[in-house]
């Protein structure tokens, strides 16, 4: 992945924010339901280093810093949802580190002992950007992280904010993900965009072994 198409993508999902504000676009949600939920069954440990790829507009880092997350990074391509975040939290928003980089292009510094990504993998058609996210991971993480990916489901929209998806089964994404993840938990999600479509995720769980 070349700093080209990162760029793309950033002007991408800029011109999304642009369009539809922060609480209009397909994916917002009032509150992380499921990433919560996943994030108590696989025993996250809020001392521990955490992430959140492609974390943009979403109202996870509120929910880490209210649970006592001390050590949180929000990571998204665009500034944009970044931004929205950042005025939500005031204040608070010093206790988080930001970082503004396309995930396939970024080089971690440090590992994390919890990794969250909400629709950003499912983002990944070409299978050289999912080997390199695989990739990724393993440098990224500690040994016992947790990982929360939510996904589109295998009957979920084959596009979304004009971009094409890829879907998954809980095998198929556990599959995808790679060997050295053991699934410890699974979600299947209907979300409603702010339009009431409903799109099917699917939502896993793992430990790296």
């Amino acid at each position: 992945m070349q700093d080209t198409a990162g760029t793309d993508r950033a002007e991408h999902w800029a011109e999304v924010y642009t369009r539809s504000g922060d609480t209009q676009v397909s994916w917002f949600s009032t509150e992380p339901v499921c990433s919560l939920e996943l994030l108590d069954a696989g025993g996250a440990d809020p001392g521990l280093p955490a992430i959140d790829v492609g974390a943009g507009a979403s109202r996870l880092v509120d929910a880490l810093l209210a649970r006592g997350f001390v050590d949180v990074t929000a990571l998204d391509v665009s500034d944009d949802g970044l931004a929205h975040t950042r005025e939500r939290l005031g204040e608070m928003a010093g206790q988080v580190r930001w970082v503004v980089a396309d995930v396939l292009d970024w080089v971690p510094d440090r590992r994390f002992g919890l990794w969250h990504d909400r629709a950003v993998f499912h983002f990944l058609t070409d299978p050289a950007d999912r080997r390199r996210y695989r990739e990724l991971l393993k440098s990224a993480l500690a040994p016992g992280a947790l990982v929360v990916v939510g996904t589109f489901a295998a009957d979920g929209p084959e596009f979304c904010s004009g971009l094409p998806t890829a879907r998954y089964s809980p095998d198929g994404l556990a599959d995808e993900l790679g060997a050295g993840l053991r699934v410890v938990a699974r979600r299947r999600e209907e979300h409603r965009t702010p339009s009431g479509v409903v799109q099917p995720f699917t939502w896993l769980a793992l430990r790296r072994r």
